[in-house]
């Protein structure tokens, strides 16, 4: 008894720690600041009004690469209803990667180099990629996935949070 009590005790302690790292759904996103590719920057005040994937990624990461053809379909099918997507490619990856990355498969949408770790650290510790966050037009965080997310169910998410006001 003594034992489930303190394996309880153990992790609660953990989630609470774990709750501090980790954004939650309904989250307003971070203040952050998106340095793309092109040299033009984006804030999280560029999210609001917009339904918004912010896709944490790393060239060297295989779900990373396998879900990005699916990431662009999704980008293509939603982008004139409202619809955007922004890349993250992570600290560790060499920018010259990243780009080479981008020109190569033609990724239609918005890449930032995460080069000081900021983004990752804001948005709740990302260590894990592929990470994504799927925000409102209100500016407010509705789904966390940690690897590939399940693309009907996403879609479905997506074309609800478009309907809203």
């Amino acid at each position: 008894m003594k034992r489930n009590i303190a394996i309880v005790a153990i992790l609660a302690a953990c989630a609470g720690v774990a709750s501090t790292y980790f954004l939650a759904a309904n989250d307003v996103a971070p203040e952050s600041k998106f340095v793309l590719l092109d040299g033009s920057t984006k804030t999280s005040q560029d999210l609001k009004g917009r339904v918004t994937l912010v896709n944490f990624w790393a060239t060297s990461c295989v779900t990373c690469v396998a879900e990005m053809p699916r990431l662009i379909a999704t980008f293509e099918k939603y982008k004139g209803q409202g619809y955007q997507t922004f890349g993250v490619a992570m600290q560790y990856d060499p920018p010259s990667y990243v780009v080479n990355f981008v020109d190569t498969r033609k990724v239609p949408y918005a890449i930032a180099i995460d080069n000081t770790g900021a983004l990752a650290r804001d948005w709740g510790q990302v260590q894990l990629t592929p990470t994504s966050y799927l925000v409102n037009k209100r500016g407010q965080i509705v789904k966390r996935y940690v690897g590939e997310p399940n693309f009907a169910e996403l879609h479905k998410l997506i074309e609800t949070l478009l309907k809203e006001a």
